[in-house]
């Protein structure tokens, strides 16, 4: 530590910077080993991807919010008495960024209400794909049809802000009561044919699907 200090000395700043950077340094590599220790803890007793991406996401945004509340209480000495008055975020300013605050509420939603997790099937608007991440103002979606005539990856990725899930209907493929999605097969038997034998090809086939 005393190495620490010298090296800083030699930039000419005063005893009471030096003390900031140096507890800065030090909260940072304490919340990157506390975050590191429980990621250890977690992997041991959790094999699911889904639930581990969960986690590292959770402790991520957790580390996140602490290093920004320990680096203001050691830079402004102000800080504590500013986190008290909320009432100094001005109306201008909440117009100002009105989108992200709608993002971040729509973020708080996805977490807390679950219309749709991470490799969910999902379809918002005309938008349809897989979700391939979540974060605090967009997720992303791996999309699947437009020119492709079925529902496979086109290769593209969409960037969808999260206050759509607010504006736009979710439309979620890999939840519900019902395992499969229906679809429909039109197939035309004029009245020249034979519509019972027709229809017993069909049913052959059908339970040879689901026996397959």
């Amino acid at each position: 530590m005393k190495a620490f200090h010298d090296i800083i000395a030699s930039f000419g700043l005063s005893p009471q910077i030096q003390y900031r950077l140096a507890a800065s340094i030090v909260a940072l590599l304490l919340l990157l080993v506390l975050r590191k220790l429980v990621l250890k803890l977690i992997w041991k007793g959790v094999e699911g991807y889904r639930i581990r991406y969960q986690w590292r996401k959770g402790t991520s945004y957790t580390a996140f919010f602490l290093a920004v509340l320990l680096l203001g209480r050691i830079w402004f000495e102000e800080f504590a008495a500013i986190a008290t008055f909320p009432g100094l975020i001005t109306a201008r300013l909440a117009i100002a960024l009105k989108d992200l605050l709608v993002n971040l509420a729509g973020w708080i939603f996805i977490v807390w209400r679950r219309p749709f997790e991470v490799v969910d099937r999902i379809q918002v608007g005309e938008h349809a794909g897989d979700v391939d991440d979540l974060r605090i103002f967009q997720f992303t979606v791996m999309e699947i049809g437009k020119w492709v005539h079925v529902d496979q990856n086109t290769g593209r990725i969409i960037h969808l802000p999260n206050g759509t899930v607010f504006t736009m209907p979710v439309r979620n493929y890999s939840r519900g009561c019902f395992d499969y999605i229906w679809n429909e097969i039109p197939i035309l038997v004029t009245f020249k044919r034979n519509w019972e034998r027709a229809k017993e090809h069909l049913d052959g086939s059908q339970r040879a699907a689901r026996s397959a």
